[in-house]
């Protein structure tokens, strides 16, 4: 079983150094603007010329392919970029190949050829607000015996802050081999992040430490989440303890400006504003990393005890529109976690069960299977009028979510368990009837890649 990898590592960098990155992520920049311009006017010339009714087949061709700019960028950047030669040929590669996808996503979005909201055309990149980033896919990048260090191609060798020894071990057996390295700049420091071919043959007999076992996940604001053997994960709140400090920068971002220039324009950013923003990315960038870190143990831990773990399709997106709850469901990070466990439980032999989104988990007693026709959310226990159980309603989610996926496993015969794969891909149950049974003329049959899908036989 091969799967593609990331391992990440910040870099600690000379100050000398550390100009080197800078440098890289901003020919990328120029990149990506120059090859933007290239096309923004190619577009507006084919429409001007489609207004004067020019046939299509004489029409100015717009250049979106990463092939046509490489060789436009070729021919052009010694007048373009007398300076070119003084970073590496792969930070301009960056910078066409990010207008190249950003073009293409547009161009599918419109068409309606591309999920998710619909997505505007690609912006110039400012170099006050530009994420700094730059991939390599070519020339010396390796992981140094010591496993401090890390070369990249003239960037040099630079220490890292952590150990590189997971990557090493791998890199010495010979059971992975890099496949990329992108510099990124967060919160005030620099990152390597390696793409990585890891072949993961030898952990595809690895089964959880409860295979049989089934849980429940109920993810929420009270509590990050609920499991369904009684276990609540208490939600941390990170941003909310963060939020004083983060108004307190804020608020001296906005006063620390220059003067404006000289013909009455915008006011231009002082050296204190650029510290103090700073000081706010860092504390951004703190607030996610405890994030990711707490999930990244949690979706660990269910992945390595649960043989099957059972969340709901939940409309996050949605529930960012409410702006009463939008900061308190950022904060908890619901998406990572089913991404989180789309693999992990892949990788430990488990599998993952996807409720439908529509399932009422919560309205659902888990005692009897009576459904309530409304539960408002200020109400945290479920009262059930038929069988009297009174239960808390996020306990009573996850019961029922547990339920479903023992339900569907049991009535089709088949484990939900997928192993194998290099993602465990996610099941979608679908509610079934109060007692648990499949409707006459529907079965559960194996579709490709190991997922199970609801389906009528005609």
């Amino acid at each position: 079983m091969r799967v593609h990898q990331a391992y990440r590592y910040a870099l600690d960098p000379t100050p000398e150094q550390a100009r080197l990155p800078a440098s890289h992520c901003g020919a990328a920049r120029f990149a990506f603007n120059w090859g933007l311009a290239r096309i923004k006017a190619a577009m507006n010339q084919r429409a001007a010329e489609q207004s004067y009714g020019i046939a299509d087949e004489v029409l100015t061709e717009v250049p979106w392919s990463l092939y046509s700019l490489r060789r436009a960028w070729n021919a052009a950047k010694d007048t373009a970029a007398p300076w070119w030669a003084e970073n590496s040929k792969e930070a301009y590669n960056t910078g066409l190949d990010g207008v190249t996808r950003a073009v293409k996503n547009w161009a599918a979005s419109r068409k309606g050829a591309r999920a998710g909201k619909k997505i505007g055309f690609p912006r110039f990149k400012s170099k006050h607000r530009a994420l700094l980033s730059c991939r390599f896919t070519t020339g010396t990048i390796r992981v140094e015996a010591g496993r401090r260090q890390v070369t990249l191609p003239r960037l040099g060798t630079i220490r890292t802050h952590e150990s590189t020894r997971k990557l090493a071990r791998h890199l010495e057996r010979r059971t992975g081999r890099i496949l990329s390295a992108t510099v990124r700049r967060e919160g005030g420091r620099w990152f390597v992040a390696f793409t990585c071919e890891i072949d993961r043959t030898d952990r595809t007999d690895r089964t959880p430490a409860k295979p049989d076992a089934v849980v429940g996940v109920d993810l929420g604001v009270k509590d990050l989440a609920v499991l369904s053997t009684g276990e609540v994960i208490a939600n941390p709140r990170h941003h909310r303890s963060a939020l004083k400090r983060l108004r307190r920068l804020n608020k001296q971002l906005a006063r620390r400006v220059g003067p404006r220039t000289p013909d009455g324009g915008r006011r231009q950013a002082s050296a204190r504003w650029a510290k103090t923003k700073g000081a706010l990315g860092k504390a951004h960038a703190r607030v996610a990393n405890q994030r990711r870190d707490g999930l990244h143990k949690l979706t660990t831990r269910l992945a390595a005890t649960y043989g099957t773990v059972v969340i709901e399709d939940l409309n996050v997106s949605g529930m960012l529109a409410n702006r009463s709850l939008a900061r308190a469901v950022a904060d908890v990070g619901m998406a990572e976690v089913r991404r989180q466990l789309s693999y992990k439980t892949g990788w430990s032999g488990g599998g993952l069960v996807v409720a439908d989104r529509w399932f009422p988990s919560s309205k659902t007693c888990s005692g009897c299977g009576a459904v309530k026709a409304k539960l408002a959310l200020s109400e945290r226990d479920h009262s059930c009028t038929e069988c009297g159980l009174v239960l808390d309603r996020d306990l009573n989610a996850a019961r029922n979510l547990a339920a479903l996926a023992a339900g569907v496993a049991q009535s089709c015969g088949e484990t939900v368990n997928a192993r194998g794969g290099a993602i465990s891909p996610a099941v979608r149950a679908r509610p079934a009837p109060a007692k648990r049974e499949l409707p006459p003329g529907r079965t559960l049959p194996r579709q490709r890649g190991g997922s199970l899908a609801l389906t009528e036989n005609h």
